[in-house]
């Protein structure tokens, strides 16, 4: 029988996830002020010639320009994953072997409220890293965070953790009797 703390995060790992959190959405905007407030929109600059620039953007969509000026769209968006977390985050084991998870959660969190704080305060999200060589879409800190957490969870999900260890996500109403699970169902 699983121990209350195993069941649900605990306050401490909470308030880890918490400070994860902020620091890392402080950073995205601090680069984000500071590129709007030194380089003009569409300049640039070399940081490896070739392959590597600053260049700054605003951008009302997303990745590749899509759905332009759908900013109520994102906000909503924003606004839904960070809900999500916030509901799924506390339910995550006190275990050692999720600390991952809490970890990758936590900068998915931030890179959604950083890219959501801009689209709330201006409209647009200012992306200024350019992988020039082979042309990427232009993106920002918070972006990262996105892409490099989703990948780990991804891998944490297809190779580290098994059905068993995810069941904390389930949201239905867990019988102490496994004889009347099949009287429920």
């Amino acid at each position: 029988m699983e121990t209350k703390k195993t069941e649900k995060n605990s306050v401490k790992m909470l308030i880890a996830d918490l400070c994860i959190c902020v620091v890392a959405i402080l950073f995205d905007q601090l680069t984000k002020v500071r590129i709007r407030a030194t380089l003009p929109v569409s300049s640039s600059f070399d940081v490896i010639p070739g392959v590597l620039e600053i260049l700054h953007h605003e951008n009302s969509g997303a990745s590749w320009g899509m759905m332009k000026g759908q900013t109520t769209f994102f906000v909503i968006i924003g606004v839904i994953v960070a809900v999500g977390l916030i509901i799924v985050v506390p339910r995550i084991p006190d275990e050692k072997k999720f600390l991952p998870l809490n970890i990758a959660s936590a900068f998915i969190m931030a890179g959604d409220l950083g890219n959501t704080i801009d689209r709330i305060d201006k409209k647009t999200v200012t992306d200024f890293i350019y992988v020039s060589c082979i042309n990427f879409p232009i993106f920002n800190v918070a972006d990262i965070y996105i892409v490099v957490a989703t990948i780990g969870l991804a891998f944490l999900i297809l190779y580290v953790y098994k059905e068993d260890d995810l069941r904390f996500m389930e949201f239905h109403k867990k019988s102490k009797d496994p004889d009347t699970k099949a009287e429920e169902d």
